[in-house]
């Protein structure tokens, strides 16, 4: 729904006499969740060996990064990117990994969907959380299956005080001067002797982005806003903890996000009701909407000191509901044509986790721990829903994953730790598309033996070096083996597991008045897992695909943070990162890497130009990417590729702390209005404007 400029202004207004403090409360460690961390020891905050990037909560606020992809796309090591297609899902890269090969958690518990896994982190708000963890190449064997790659950890807050809260209201617009999303977030907290409660809400609506000026209109897309690029999603979060002693805590957490989206349409490709016919290479886009994106989640936390070591737990149930809807065309009314369904999802997931760790005389410290899932993805398809049409048979797939794990840190001397780990991770297929009268596919198991080694040395006053070797194993999905993508694909039952090697050298440490932090890396993945092109047409004269192990690829490169307080008025911060990929299979030749530049930089200038009035302008730089072409090949066995342009982002935010309580932020993205793509067909939101104000108490 369009917001008219007269209710712009009088949000505006209302924000205005709100206005919220921005810098006040940054996220202190004290205020995060610490039961919900992936990376943090029983005493300590040690990484394990890698490269861990945390965003903080005011880092998110103050450029108004309201999604995870978008608070992440400025960290060093990360690629932000579009799966395009009718999908159009918000896609996150860490050094080339992507949301296959690192995992998503919140509060330390993995958001899986059992189908596909099919993330779109566009989904996922921000306004909540103290922290996002990220992970980078080495992550503990401890935290479970996965972590191929990497590992993002959302992280909420826990309170500190006996009473404490915050609210939020905010308004985009874009470059029209147009109202295009409002958004708002309240959280209540208190903590007594024993106990604690907190609980929040957010929400954002939006009628979607509009394209730079510069943007060419055309027959599937006009200037100005984005058609089908309207999106609602909320997220409600309540904890409750126990604290019967000084070391000791127990957490009940309910989760539950709701969203809705559409999906914006290429802009080069035929759109049934509004293009003519698809000429050569070409075919009707899809029809798609989501109406229902929706996730609950309700856990248990615990730590408890037993002697001289201690015991955490985690148990959770979550749920994941989903409506794809499949219409006649692009005016999404009808669905009366044989293309045109529902496809609902209905999935399970019931986990535990226990974590042990002791002490083994001065030098040792040992951990050690289970995680076990049970998932469980329904699958209903209504054909023809316009026309009164029955579901078809409900298909179930089930699938357990267990891992047991080991992690031992020495303590060589004083400044030297060596920490190595070990673990034995197993998958088994119990159902897969199996219905009431059919037994449905071949099953089978998988599992994988997975082990790393880190060394990290802490001179004084020279900072702290680290280097790690770790090898980790990505399963592939019930999506990657079963899926007949609404007959655009073949199963393939017997795909094998991807295996990445991962080196890493690092340091981290004050150089004169700066603060850097820089990594050298290389992955080594074997039997990576790709969409590949059959030669064969489906019946509707589409190029059928095969997910299979394609050979072996290689991630390289380097990233470079730094942070430098150049007086009380200015401060830097500025990083770089160099990625090179890499895929070599020895059958075909044409593979190439997609969606991840090979150079990114980000500098921001954070300028104090009064006492309560803060200016930082930012810009962000990307080189050129690969995009998978839309264009069909004459060759349906081969892949056509396109080169994407690269950019560079100037942004401008501004923090005015009105009262102690209070301040107001307010900004502006892609200053200069730059028209770009991330993937062919899809252009990015063009100049942008946004008014956030935040009170606490």
């Amino acid at each position: 729904m369009r917001v008219t400029t007269k209710a712009g202004l009088l949000c505006a207004t209302i924000l205005g006499w709100v206005a919220t403090p921005v810098a006040a409360q940054v996220a202190e460690p004290s205020q995060i969740f610490v039961l919900g961390t992936i990376t943090l020891t029983a005493d300590s905050d040690e990484s394990r060996g890698g490269t861990t990037t945390s965003v903080t909560s005011d880092e998110v606020l103050r450029s108004n990064r309201t999604s995870l992809d978008d608070a992440l796309r400025v960290a060093p090591g990360v690629q932000v990117g579009n799966t395009g297609g009718s999908r159009n899902e918000r896609l996150i890269h860490v050094r080339g990994f992507d949301r296959f090969q690192v995992p998503l958690s919140v509060d330390g518990i993995r958001v899986y969907l059992p189908a596909d896994n099919r993330l779109d982190y566009g989904r996922f708000l921000t306004p909540d959380l103290a922290e996002i963890q990220l992970q980078k190449g080495y992550v503990s064997v401890l935290n479970g299956p996965g972590g191929m790659g990497g590992a993002i950890n959302l992280v909420t807050r826990q309170p500190t005080q006996p009473f404490e809260g915050e609210a939020r209201l905010g308004i985009e617009a874009g470059n029209r001067g147009d109202v295009t999303a409002r958004s708002g977030f309240l959280s209540l907290g208190t903590r007594q002797q024993d106990y604690w409660l907190q609980g929040s809400h957010m929400r954002r609506d939006s009628d979607g982005f509009y394209l730079s000026r510069d943007y060419e209109p055309r027959p599937q897309q006009g200037a100005g806003l984005r058609d089908n690029s309207d999106t609602d999603d909320s997220r409600l979060n309540l904890k409750a903890g126990w604290t019967p002693n000084a070391s000791d805590e127990y957490v009940l957490s309910y989760t539950r996000q709701t969203g809705s989206k559409k999906a914006p349409y290429n802009i080069d490709q035929p759109i049934r009701g509004i293009t003519d016919a698809p000429g050569p290479g070409q075919g009707w886009q899809r029809d798609w909407t989501w109406p229902e994106w929706d996730l609950d989640s309700l856990a248990f936390y615990s730590y408890t000191e037993l002697g001289g070591g201690y015991l955490k737990t985690r148990a959770y149930y979550n749920r994941f509901d989903n409506l794809l809807s499949a219409w006649d065309d692009a005016s999404h009314s009808a669905q009366t044509e044989r293309r045109a369904f529902d496809s609902r999802y209905k999935d399970r997931a019931w986990g535990l986790s226990l974590e042990a760790g002791a002490d083994l005389g001065a030098a040792n410290t040992l951990r050690g721990a289970l995680h076990y899932r049970r998932d469980k993805h329904r699958s209903i398809q209504f054909s023809q829903p316009g026309l009164g049409g029955g579901a078809d048979p409900t298909e179930v797939s089930e699938e357990k994953t267990w891992s047991l794990a080991l992690e031992n840190t020495w303590q060589a001397r004083d400044d030297l730790s060596v920490i190595a780990g070990i673990s034995y991770d197993r998958a088994e297929v119990l159902k897969a598309d199996r219905t009431a009268d059919d037994a449905g596919l071949p099953t089978g198991s998988s599992d994988a033996v997975n082990w790393q080694l880190a060394a990290i040395w802490q001179p004084d006053s020279r900072g702290e070096f680290h280097a790690s070797l770790s090898s980790r194993t990505r399963f592939p999905t019930l999506f990657d083996r079963y899926s007949t993508r609404f007959g655009s694909a073949v199963p393939n039952p017997d795909l094998k597991s991807e295996r990445a090697l991962n080196v890493e050298l690092g340091y981290g440490g004050d150089l004169g008045p700066a603060r850097i932090e820089t990594a050298l890396f290389y992955s080594k993945v074997r039997d990576m897992i790709q969409s590949v092109p059959t030669g064969e047409l489906n019946d509707e004269g589409e190029a059928l695909s095969q997910s299979r192990n394609v050979g072996d690829g290689t991630y390289k490169g380097f990233e470079v943070a730094a942070s430098w307080e150049l007086d009380d008025r200015f401060g830097l911060v500025a990083n770089y990162t160099y990625l090179h990929r890499d895929i070599s299979d020895p059958i075909r030749a044409d593979y190439r890497p997609t969606d991840t530049p090979r150079h990114s930089a980000y500098l921001r200038l954070d300028w104090r130009a009064m006492d309560n009035l803060t200016i930082s302008p930012s810009v962000e730089f990307s080189s050129s990417r690969l995009s998978e072409s839309a264009i069909q090949p004459d060759d349906p066995a081969q892949i056509a590729y396109t080169r994407m342009g690269g950019f560079g982002l100037a942004n401008l935010d501004a923090e005015w702390q009105a009262t102690e309580q209070a301040s107001v932020v307010f900004g502006i993205r892609n200053l200069f209005d730059r028209n770009y793509q991330l993937v062919e067909g899809y252009p990015e939101p063009g100049r942008s404007f946004f008014l956030t104000t935040r009170v606490t108490f």
